[in-house]
Formats: structure tokens, C-alpha cells, sequence
């Protein structure tokens, strides 16, 4: 059903409503949810290979599914009025963003946020949008004794931010991620709570999981599910297309051949890394002891790693299909350019490797992201 609206999505860029849905009712958009707010409290690694297996169906599908999840994870260290608000809708769709934080200042009655945020994946049909925003006064931003600005976090309802129409992008294009604003909103002083995103208030392992961490490898399964596509999609013209100048198809030619194997090695080499690394991560949270640094560093080191490959797997399927691939009626085209969109995200962009080796080499991982 997802593949079949599958560019439906694409054109609107948003979800095709038969989608959402069907992931709310099926529950695919509360796998991260706390049971205590009505959710599914999904193991991680159950969670990862659900949002992989939509990502196979459709990209920016498996996008919103894994933005929620993301967001889940975020409601599982709420308190106070933003849990509440969640805790009282049935199988909500809570989406957020911390990118471009807006600002928000103590005033009569509550507090003033104003602002405008970045990748509001599935902002339009989402029930619940988590934000963080800067604390000022007298339009200063308030510094914390650590030197750092001090954030707030609140749960809005969709009315209260105005949708901005700029999600025109290469790929991704139906994840709905435009910007939004939000223009001297009064919102109560309980809404608004310093942001917390280390300290859970849920008590299960799956808010133990590094916040970050978890965040990157459901990029990872995202990533898994596009390359997994692109791989099928190019097994299904090699059957069938003869290339210009040739009489045999081009499953039947060498080079094809070695890419597809490449393609295949890359990706089941990155999800073998992805979910091992996670599963060991998992046993240790299920014994009652924190992640150790080293293996926090391997599940990050997956997951950037994981995207990576898996962009490189989607090229060689792109590339061995030649011209095929270029037309929008080919689904190895949208493959290539999802694939590419993944990781640009912060969490698994290339930077994330030296991060890595820092921890590897017993240093501090000098980073805001993990």
C-alpha cells in the first residue's frame, strides 16, 4: 500500500493521507512511545527493522515513521504539562525539531516564543510538535554557569505554528519537512520546561539508549531500507533490459554483475554492523549497566557508516542501470536521490567519524551530537 502511494507522496510532498493512516492505526507511528502514554515501547532493535522495512516500501515513508519514533524517544524524557498533552490524545503523531532553537522570554501570563524552525518532518499531520527554544531576557539569551545558552522545551498543537512552504529539496521530497514559524505565542509557564534530553523520566532501556545514538541508527535503518529498494529495483531491469549496441541483457554482463555484488556486500555489511553493535549496546541496558564508551562509539561509528555504504550501494545501482535510471518513472532515480538526503543529516554526516576515533583513542568526542 505505502509503495503504491508511493509517488503520490512524492508529488504532494507529504504523505498520502491513506499512509498516515495506516501507520497510525497499525501503530507504526507509536513503536517509541512510552507505554505509560499509550504507546508500543518497542525493543530498538524490533523498532529499527520496522522503520527499515517501510523505508523499503517508500523512502520518505520510512522517513516520517523514523522521525516519530525519534520524537517518542524525545516524549520519553518530558515532564509536566508537554507529557500530559501527549498522555491524552490516542495513538498521537508527535513530531519536532530542535534545528534554528526559536526564542522564548518570561512575560505576563506565561511565556513569549517566537521563531523559526528547520525540518519539521511530518508537519502536517502530526497532533503533537516538540520544540527547544532559546531562553531570553530583555531579548538576550540567558547563559547557563557552563557557559552554554539555556534551552527550553514545549509540546505545541499543530494550530499553534504556522507552516512554511519550503520543503522543495532533491530528495526526501515527501517527508513533509518544511519550516515553520511561530509569531509571539502566549503559552502557559508550566509548558515550558529547561531541555531535557539525558535524563529520562521513562525507566525502560529503550529511553536508557543514548538519546543521540538512537536517533543515528534509525537513520541507519532508513538507509538500509532506500539501498535494499534500489538493489531490487535494478535486479528487475537487469531481467529485462538489452543495453544499445548489445543482444544479451544486462544481467548477463560481467559488470553488472560485479556492481550488484559490491551493492549487496556493502549493504549487508552495513546492517550487519548496524544491528550487531546495537544488539550488544541493548544486552548491556537489559543487564542494568549504562553503554560503555567504547561500544556508544562502535553504534555511532555503525550508523554513519551504515548510511554511507548504503548511498554508495544506491550509486552502483543507479550508475549500472544508465540511462534507465535518470527518468522520474524508474524507482532507482528516487532511490539515488534519497539515499543521498540521509546523510546529510547531522547525526551521520562524515564528521561524525573523527568523533569517533576521539572516543577510540580515549578522547572526548569534542562534538554537540552525541
Amino acid at each position: 500500500m505505502i509503495r503504491t502511494h508511493a509517488d503520490e507522496t512524492e508529488r504532494g510532498r507529504r504523505l498520502a493521507a491513506p499512509v498516515v493512516d495506516a501507520l497510525r492505526s497499525g501503530g507504526l507511528f507509536s513503536i517509541g512511545l512510552a507505554s505509560a502514554l499509550g504507546g508500543l515501547e518497542t525493543p530498538i532493535g524490533v523498532a529499527l527493522r520496522a522503520i527499515e522495512e517501510i523505508s523499503f516500501a517508500d523512502g520518505a515513508s520510512g522517513w516520517n515513521a523514523m522521525i516519530v519514533f525519534d520524537t517518542d524517544l524525545w516524549a520519553g524524557f518530558l515532564s509536566g504539562a508537554s507529557r500530559d498533552l501527549i498522555r491524552s490524545l490516542s495513538r498521537p503523531i508527535v513530531t519536532g525539531t530542535l534545528s534554528s532553537p526559536g526564542r522564548i522570554e518570561k512575560s505576563d501570563g506565561g511565556y513569549r516564543i517566537s521563531g523559526r524552525w528547520k525540518f519539521g518532518s511530518g508537519c502536517q499531520h502530526c497532533d503533537v510538535v516538540l520544540v527547544g527554544a532559546l531562553l531570553c531576557e530583555g531579548g538576550k539569551p540567558v547563559v547557563s554557569p557552563s557557559g552554554a545558552p539555556e534551552l527550553l522545551q514545549i509540546a505545541l498543537r499543530p494550530s499553534e505554528i504556522s507552516i512554511l512552504d519550503t520543503w522543495r529539496v532533491t530528495g526526501l521530497r515527501g517527508t513533509g519537512s518544511h519550516d515553520f514559524a511561530i509569531d509571539n505565542l502566549l503559552v502557559a509557564v508550566e509548558r515550558a520546561l529547561p531541555l531535557n534530553i539525558t535524563t529520562p523520566v521513562e525507566r525502560g532501556p529503550l529511553y536508557a539508549f543514548p538519546m543521540l545514538a538512537s536517533f543515528a541508527v534509525a537513520k541507519g535503518a532508513v538507509a538500509l531500507g532506500i539501498a535494499r529498494h534500489a538493489i531490487e529495483a535494478f535486479k528487475e531491469i537487469a531481467r529485462s533490459k538489452v543495453p544499445a549496441t548489445k543482444t544479451n541483457t544486462l544481467r548477463e554482463r560481467p559488470s553488472a554483475q560485479i556492481d550488484l555484488a559490491h551493492a549487496e556486500a556493502l549493504v549487508l555489511s552495513a546492517r550487519a554492523f548496524l544491528y550487531q553493535s546495537v544488539e550488544e549496546g541493548w544486552r548491556e541496558l537489559l543487564a542494568g549497566n549504562p553503554i560503555p564508551p567504547r561500544s556508544r562509539a562502535l553504534i555511532r561509528l555503525a550508523a554513519t557508516d551504515c548510511v554511507q555504504r548504503c548511498a554508495q550501494a544506491a550509486d552502483l545501482m543507479y550508475h549500472a542501470a544508465a540511462a534507465t535510471a535518470i527518468y522520474e518513472s524508474c524507482e532507482l532515480e528516487r532511490c539515488f536521490r534519497d539515499a543521498h538526503v540521509v546523510t546529510a543529516h547531522i547525526v551521520v554526516q562524515p564528521a561524525m567519524y573523527e568523533a569517533v576515533g576521539r572516543v577510540l583513542l580515549d578522547l572526548p568526542p569534542d562534538t554537540a551530537v552525541w
